[in-house]
């Protein structure tokens, strides 16, 4: 039986299955970096995450993916650039159309960010769920189809709805702390290739019996 874990650089890991792809080896901006094995799934154009799925994405913020993802269709992430100016009568951005309306860029530029957008480990993502500027999301989280996260996730939270809202957690704080020492998704990709069964459906008793000793 063949013990090699998944090649993490493979673009499409299901040859047969173009709308998967892993996101490590497809982005190219240096604002946006994405731990091994995290996916996105869309049956139209998935090699076109960066472009259609990281809007506004004008710097300097960064979007920051952890490894082990699965980020189902139409997931979207909102970046600082969508921002207005909204301390006056008009939201509009009117430098930006040219013309002597140039002259007033300075209205525009240096409005206030949100900061980086950060996603842990193990999160899933549910069908066109859309994350705002500067949200963070804690490990092995799930955020439900259609959520739209304004704030921020906690740890093994569930969210859902608009604006998103946590439904529950996943396990106790007890347990969650457990989760977090052991934080499998730093293990050796062979090591977690080996006990692939505790990680997707054993006990955290289970997962800290086959952790690997230092």
């Amino acid at each position: 039986m063949n013990r090699l874990p998944a090649d993490p650089t493979v673009l499409h890991p299901f040859p047969d299955q173009p709308r998967v792809v892993l996101l490590k080896p497809l982005v190219t901006s240096p604002l946006i970096d994405v731990g091994e094995y995290s996916y996105y799934d869309d049956p139209d154009d998935s090699i076109a995450f960066e472009t259609r799925n990281v809007l506004y994405h004008y710097g300097p913020e960064r979007l920051v993916i952890g490894k082990y993802c699965a980020l189902g269709t139409g997931v979207r992430f909102i970046m600082n650039g969508a921002n207005h100016r909204m301390d006056g009568p008009s939201t509009f951005p009117f430098p930006i159309m040219g013309g002597s309306w140039a002259e007033h860029f300075d209205l525009i530029t240096g409005l206030p960010g949100k900061g980086d957008t950060v996603v842990g480990n193990d999160v899933w993502f549910g069908y066109h769920a859309m994350v705002m500027p500067g949200v963070r999301i804690g490990h092995g989280a799930i955020i439900a189809s259609g959520a739209v996260v304004v704030d921020d996730v906690p740890d093994y939270g569930i969210v859902g709805g608009n604006p998103a809202g946590l439904i529950r957690t996943r396990y106790n704080d007890d347990d969650i702390a457990r989760l977090l020492a052991l934080a499998w998704w730093d293990w050796p990709a062979e090591h977690v290739t080996e006990h692939i069964r505790v990680i997707m459906s054993g006990t955290i008793a289970d997962l800290e019996e086959i952790a690997p000793r230092s």
